[in-house]
């Protein structure tokens, strides 16, 4: 018993004895494992260290061999500075014949004659157009032969008062014989003045049946035709003077006559002096302006109711410069800007208000200062601080 137990003790400690050294050496494998790892990030962090900075390194040497870029090409030109600038205002009128008229007679009747047609010259007399004058003919005779009896009564009333003028001095006629032959002579004289004064109106109505052009012109519009019976005061031609014409122009109530001394104006395409003649004291009720009436001075051929372009000229004296309208922005609250170059080869936001815009360009004045460069074109390309390079200067 007691060997028994002694063996069995020994090989419970060898057992514990075998457990202790494998223990120790799963120790001893974990601290080299770990060594080994830690090693690794070492070295691995070291290397990667050392590229980062190889890296950095070229990426340095590789900017330094980066050209600097150079500035923006801008195209400026210097800021001209005027006193004032002028505004050229173009005003429509028309051409108008010193006279014209619509003609026609003076009573109705039936046209039994036109002599003329549209287009024809005629003078001053020259015969138009002619009526129907057989009435007038019949009454004239009417009133003729009238008249001719009054004459022959008229006669003997004389030779009565004559014959009772001689008999009174002898005794054998009244006082009052005598004065009823008396009135009947002076009634039957009355009555053939009424009648010459009928034949008058007569003669007035024949003339009257003839249409007479009342001055040199030409025939505009025919209205009325041979065999047409027309009323009293029915136009049939309207005649234009072919003298030198007058342009009808309205002009506003700003217009200074004293501008309208040396004026031209546009007819066709060309341009040809004017003087005025006289201008209308009232206001057309329509277009609220006055009307002013010139006369070419050359000699022109021209057709009544021609379009005509006054031009006037106004100088405005307010300083400022001349810009191209693509050198203007907007800016804020409907201001306008422009971008100018300082002495600096710098670009600057210069503030303008736009006084008169004209032919694609504008009359500026603002903040600008006097020697400056405004930039024409490139604008689009620059902002305000950066430098830029002016390609054209002084044009």
């Amino acid at each position: 018993l007691t060997k028994l137990i002694t063996v069995t003790s020994k090989g419970v400690n060898m057992t514990k004895e075998a457990e202790t050294k494998r223990h120790l050496r799963r120790q001893r494998n974990r601290k080299v494992t770990s060594a080994v790892a830690t090693g690794f990030v070492i070295l691995t962090a070291f290397a990667a260290v050392a590229a980062g900075s190889s890296v950095l390194t070229d990426r340095a040497k590789a900017k330094e061999q980066f050209e600097v870029a150079q500035a923006t090409p801008v195209s400026a030109k210097p800021i001209e500075m005027s006193a004032g600038f002028v505004v050229a205002r173009d005003f429509l009128g028309q051409v108008e014949a010193t006279r014209s008229a619509e003609i026609s007679f003076e009573l109705g009747g039936l046209i039994t004659a036109l002599a003329v047609k549209e287009g024809d010259l005629v003078s001053k007399g020259e015969v138009v157009a002619r009526l129907d004058t057989a009435l007038l003919e019949a009454e004239h005779n009417r009133l003729a032969a009238s008249r001719q009896a009054l004459e022959a009564q008229l006669e003997f009333a004389e030779s009565q008062l004559a014959r009772a003028q001689i008999l009174q001095t002898e005794g054998f006629a009244s006082e009052e014989t005598v004065e009823q032959t008396i009135a009947r002579r002076d009634e039957l004289d009355s009555r053939i003045r009424e009648l010459d004064a009928a034949l008058a109106a007569v003669d007035i109505n024949r003339t009257k049946s003839t249409l007479r052009a009342p001055f040199s012109g030409r025939v505009g519009a025919q209205f009325r035709d041979t065999g047409e019976t027309v009323a009293a005061g029915n136009p049939i031609v309207s005649v234009i003077e072919t003298g030198p014409p007058e342009i009808r122009v309205g002009l506003p109530l700003s217009v200074d006559l004293v501008a309208l001394t040396n004026t031209h104006v546009r007819i066709g395409g060309l341009s040809h002096r004017a003087d005025l003649i006289r201008v209308r004291p009232d206001i057309d009720p329509v277009t609220r302006t006055r009307t002013a009436l010139f006369r070419l001075t050359d000699e022109i051929p021209v057709l009544d109711g021609q379009t005509v372009t006054l031009s006037l000229k106004t100088t405005i004296a307010e300083p400022g410069a001349w810009v191209a309208l693509d050198a203007l922005s907007a800016g804020a609250n409907g201001a306008w800007n422009v971008l100018v170059v300082d002495g600096e080869e710098t670009v600057r936001s210069a503030l303008v208000e736009v006084l008169h815009v004209d032919a694609g360009r504008a009359f500026i004045r603002g903040t600008f200062p006097a020697n400056a460069r405004i930039v024409t074109t490139g604008g689009h390309r620059v902002v305000p601080g950066q430098r830029v390079t002016v390609l054209i200067a002084g044009l």
